[in-house]
């Protein structure tokens, strides 16, 4: 995929028409099936890491055009990551930490409902949940999450995946940030399949990953060959112009691959109670390598 594509990509706002999406739930969660191929799975049930943490409202699988599996959940070398999550270590209420939604300590998703909507051109999924903590309160939900994930047809060359997440306090004074530490990391993020081989590329290039974080602009592309077809394969992330801090700094990891848009960073934002804070992110998963 060249770059010019990306860009008209990037600029894309409406979905193609004549779309044949359908949702399948079982037990688990929802899967989303494009003419019959899966396009991802949505956890909505409870599950247990190694470590016992409980871990739901993620997407893994999430799947290449070819079928090749992109993201990874619960890996050895650092079981709480799964798949496309957004999470955050620092979670406090005043001066006191009650949570680590990042590493699942203390804290829990309590999903209470779950809407989906198939049209012809899009399939949209949407999900509301609270913030609970054992130690706020005997689990009082303190924050109000609300996610958007609208999927638009795909055509011959790429899927658009858009994400829209809203979080509103239900209390004063309740704040997030990212790990206390100079990587900063929190926020959106992809636990991508181990690949060595893995190819990154900004709008300036190639990039190198580093330990701390890196500025190479508003959208990030992972590209390898995932799976047995020999074929290579990716998905770009984009952060939307309005989001705060835009354009975000990334964490990037090459093997161990969780890719991180950050966002606050190290230093916390206090959530309103009245208007929620609004993060938009799109995936375009792709056939080839961006050039």
């Amino acid at each position: 995929m060249n770059k010019i594509i990306l860009l008209f990509l990037i600029a894309l706002v409406g979905c193609n028409s004549q779309s044949v999406f359908n949702f399948t739930k079982n037990d688990e969660g929802i899967e989303l099936l494009e003419n019959g191929n899966p396009v991802f799975f949505y956890q909505r049930k409870t599950k247990l890491n190694s470590l016992q943490h409980p871990a739901n409202n993620y997407i893994h699988p999430l799947y290449c055009l070819n079928g090749d599996t992109l993201t990874e959940a619960f890996p050895e070398d650092h079981p709480h990551h799964r798949g496309i999550f957004w999470a955050w270590t620092q979670v406090y209420s005043d001066t006191v930490d009650i949570a680590n939604s990042w590493a699942l300590e203390n804290f829990t998703n309590k999903i209470s409902n779950i809407e989906y909507n198939l049209t012809d051109s899009s399939a949209v999924l949407k999900t509301t949940l609270f913030w609970e903590s054992p130690l706020y309160k005997n689990s009082t939900p303190f924050v109000k999450e609300k996610a958007t994930i609208t999927t638009c047809k795909s055509n011959s060359n790429s899927r658009i995946i858009d994400f829209e997440i809203s979080l509103l306090a239900l209390v004063p004074k309740i704040s997030i940030g990212g790990s206390n530490n100079e990587k900063g990391y929190g926020g959106f993020s992809l636990r991508l399949h181990k690949n060595k081989n893995l190819i990154f590329t900004s709008e300036a290039g190639k990039v190198k990953p580093k330990k701390l974080q890196i500025k190479a602009g508003p959208w990030m592309d992972f590209s390898a060959d995932f799976g047995e077809k020999n074929e290579v394969c990716g998905v770009t992330l984009l952060c939307d112009s309005n989001n705060p801090n835009y354009p975000q700094p990334w964490i990037l990891r090459q093997e161990k691959s969780m890719q991180n848009v950050v966002f606050p960073g190290r230093e916390r934002i206090l959530l309103s109670t009245e208007k929620p804070l609004v993060l938009k992110y799109r995936l375009v998963v792709h056939k080839d390598e961006v050039k």
